[in-house]
């Protein structure tokens, strides 16, 4: 029996509709940042008021609602879940075996400054893991790894997830980008050529923007040279990528541009003052070393073979994202070559594409046609399989025993338990408000701001990463809104779809899953309330620079649009 989804279902009224939908929303903003819950209670009610609203306002069958919220929680579970867990895990081997000793020198041996630590390893670093990967993998080990480097941990977290601003539009390879191809029907190649036009103006700005943050305007000045290599580098490598490349590589590239053009800076300049926290609170404080120390404690070879575990992690990562090597481990190549026909056979084994009952080609969407609904588990195609074979790899490194490695990884478990019942919870809640109509009710509400459409187009992007977690989503979620609406209002389609993709890294920093994430990195879990309010006014100041950047683009910018 199947279910049509009413987008005005208080008195076909959508104002008083859409304020029903903010419900569950303003909720978990309240919960967390005013009551403080502890996340994974935030998680959990915040899902029972979001099937309450979808049963009683929006007239959504129960089960269905139910259903569906069982299929985001699985999607939370896996593919989000396990690369959390598998993250940590490695990260924690590192720890328990020795090696991370040896990564915090190597790093103090080009600075022990921590302002340039963060644009080392959250900026760059996370930008390059983003573009492999995605799906909550950057802030993890980027996270990790400051709080290994001294950092306090709502400080790591927090600087990495507005860090992670940058690259979030081109990540996973350029999936944002390239899944809003098919529902639109604008060549990603043109959305990509937009997109670039746009973030690398934010892409500059973060590194200065995140030292602002650390240590305030004097102290930023002292590394402003090191500030401009950084986002400067990055800016113009996404901008040269993205309009002459395509989507797929933009992160890559500008992150390794970064990272490396950053590395020899510094070994031709230092700031005249060395900087570090007040107060540096880690769960393993250790007394920092000088840079004389750093460089003459650990030859060339121990260092390599302390971050062979991270260069294995980047490795597998970009493997398990290459085509055709990414549709074989899921089941789906079709080419004729042998190695990855039997890659292909094991993949069709270890992924599973099951139907959600009673919901299922069940709800008539706004296009009137029926959406699919899957319980899709990819067990050797998924991301954290890659890091776990990285994990198993650094076994055989370490020399650690197999007792440390079980012990090692149910000790990641116990710390994970709650936080991956958050992000089960916050998927979950995802899915019922895309399943409901929610969400589609707020996307229209903004898009009846006519002339000043450009200027709040953005916002639906931020909307929908705040709400699903993912770009990707978002631009699935309202890219043919967006792209209807601009041609109402005499708005160039793609500025409005490129509007999306760039508002939408604005979300990030403040999804649900992301702030979970984080704070099951470095030990937080319980204290996600803190770290919203951290990002929150982040985030909205970084979404207004972009509504600004897209309203000048459809006014006195308008050359840009490619």
């Amino acid at each position: 029996m199947t279910w049509t989804q009413n987008f005005t279902p208080i008195t076909d009224n959508l104002v008083l509709s859409s304020l029903a939908a903010l419900i569950p929303i303003l909720y978990f903003f309240w919960a967390l940042t005013i009551k403080r819950m502890k996340g994974y209670m935030a998680g959990i009610t915040t899902l029972l008021v979001a099937l309450a609203v979808a049963v009683l306002i929006y007239g959504m069958p129960a089960g269905k609602a139910v259903m569906s919220a069982s299929q985001g929680a699985v999607y939370g579970l896996l593919p989000i879940g396990w690369i959390i867990i598998t993250s940590v895990f490695l990260y924690k081997m590192t720890v328990k075996s020795g090696q991370f000793n040896i990564i915090r020198s190597s790093v103090l041996s080009l600075t022990e400054d921590r302002r340039l630590q963060a644009l080392l390893v959250a900026f760059s670093f996370g930008a390059f893991l983003e573009g492999a990967a995605g799906f909550g993998a950057p802030v993890a080990i980027s996270a990790a790894l400051l709080v290994g480097l001294g950092f306090n941990p709502l400080y790591a977290a927090g600087i990495c997830l507005i860090a992670n601003t940058a690259p979030v539009a081109f990540g996973a390879v350029g999936i944002p980008i390239i899944a809003m191809e098919g529902p639109t029907g604008i060549a990603a190649m043109e959305i990509s050529k937009m997109v670039g036009r746009q973030l690398p103006f934010l892409s500059a700005f973060i590194p200065l923007y995140l030292i602002l943050i650390m240590t305030g305007w004097k102290r930023s000045l002292e590394v402003l040279p090191a500030i401009l290599v950084s986002g400067f580098s990055f800016a113009i490598t996404q901008y040269l990528s993205s309009n002459f490349l395509g989507p797929e590589l933009p992160d890559i590239l500008s992150a390794l541009v970064s990272l490396f053009a950053l590395a020899i800076f510094l070994k031709f300049w230092k700031p005249k003052t060395i900087f570090r926290f007040a107060s540096e609170e880690t769960a393993a404080a250790v007394e920092p070393l000088t840079t004389a120390e750093a460089e003459t404690k650990y030859t060339k070879w121990q260092i390599f073979h302390a971050w062979s575990p991270f260069l294995l992690l980047t490795l597998f990562i970009t493997i398990w994202g290459m085509n055709p090597i990414k549709p074989a481990l899921s089941g789906h190549y079709e080419g004729n070559n042998a190695l990855l026909g039997g890659i292909n056979e094991i993949g069709k084994l270890l992924t599973f594409q099951i139907e959600v009952p009673g919901l299922h080609n069940a709800i008539i969407g706004s296009d009137g046609l029926p959406i699919a609904a899957f319980y899709k588990i990819e067990l050797l195609g998924a991301a954290g399989t890659a890091i776990l074979l990285a994990a198993i790899v650094t076994k055989f490194i370490a020399h650690m025993s197999a007792k440390d490695v079980y012990s090692t990884f149910v000790e990641a478990m116990k710390e994970l338990a709650k936080p991956i019942l958050m992000i089960s919870a916050v998927v979950a809640f995802a899915y019922v408000t895309n399943a409901s109509g929610m969400s589609t009710t707020l996307g229209m509400t903004l898009a009846k701001s006519g002339d000043l459409f450009p200027f709040f187009a953005p916002v639906l992007g931020w909307l929908g990463v705040f709400i699903t977690g993912s770009d990707t989503s978002a631009n699935l979620l309202f890219g043919s809104l967006q792209k209807v609406t601009a041609l109402k209002v005499g708005m160039e389609p793609v500025l409005a779809l490129g509007a999306n993709s760039s508002g939408g890294v604005t979300g990030k920093m403040i999804s649900p899953q992301s702030i979970a994430i984080a704070c099951a990195a470095v030990g937080l879990a319980g204290r996600e309330s803190e770290l919203l309010r951290f990002t929150l006014k982040h985030s909205l100041f970084l979404l207004l620079l972009v509504c600004v950047i897209t309203f000048l683009q459809n006014g006195v910018l308008s050359w840009m649009i490619p």
